[in-house]
């Protein structure tokens, strides 16, 4: 049964949440404010966070780098804040993934599912990610399409690596700059178009069209199986 912090301050949402989860056998924790937020997840260990932006006490970025100071545990931001900017600066501070209020109760569990699914030690040990045409095997650092064995520079591969250890999530523009090329990079993103350019002719079967390497308009990129 994962264990599940509800971070929000409606009462209703709260409310309406916990039993939703708990009918679908997750465990759960709530808070109305950050500070007891940190708490919970300092004493409980939640295997998904689900925050707000929005609280009373202490901004929902904030409560997300006081996360990310100790722990790797996924968090869901459920915020009325819809601008780009501000979904880039929750994605930046840490954060796995986004939706925007009013959402759809089946679309955030979904996204609590996929949540989990990532968090669990298997997925953690899966060196090796596989699609109908791919293999990256990340320990050997060793790419196959279709059967056959490609040559990466050590840039394109340092930048296939960061998206596919993130398979499935967002990955902004600042975070694989910072990542692939370190801090002093992280507006040149040029950089990122020469290589995702690169990495789409050798790995995708359509590069005009990919499959795997999704461009997310003026936020970043992610790795789709």
């Amino acid at each position: 049964m994962p264990r599940v912090l509800v971070v929000d301050d409606e009462p209703q949402l709260v409310r309406a949440l916990t039993i939703n989860l708990r009918a679908r056998k997750y465990r759960v924790d709530s808070a109305h404010d950050g500070a007891t937020a940190l708490q919970l997840a300092a004493a409980g260990h939640p295997d998904v966070v689900i925050l707000d932006l929005g609280l009373p006490d202490i901004d929902g970025i904030d409560v997300i780098k006081g996360l990310r100071g100790w722990t790797r545990v996924p968090i869901i931001v459920l915020s009325a804040r819809h601008t780009s900017d501000e979904k880039v600066d929750a994605l930046d501070a840490g954060a796995d993934d986004y939706v925007t209020k009013p959402f759809g109760m089946d679309e955030l569990l979904a996204r609590l599912r996929a949540a989990v699914r990532r968090a669990t030690p298997a997925d953690e040990e899966d060196v090796v990610v596989e699609t109908e045409t791919l293999s990256v095997d990340l320990a050997a650092k060793r790419v196959r399409r279709d059967g056959s064995d490609i040559r990466l520079t050590p840039t394109e591969w340092h930048v296939l690596e960061v998206l596919v250890r993130n398979s499935g999530r967002l990955v902004t523009q600042r975070q694989l700059l910072r990542d692939v090329w370190g801090p002093t990079y992280e507006t040149e993103t040029n950089y990122l178009r020469v290589y995702m350019a690169q990495l789409r002719r050798k790995l995708e079967q359509d590069p005009a069209h990919p499959r795997h390497l999704i461009t997310e308009a003026g936020m970043g990129y992610r790795f789709e199986r």
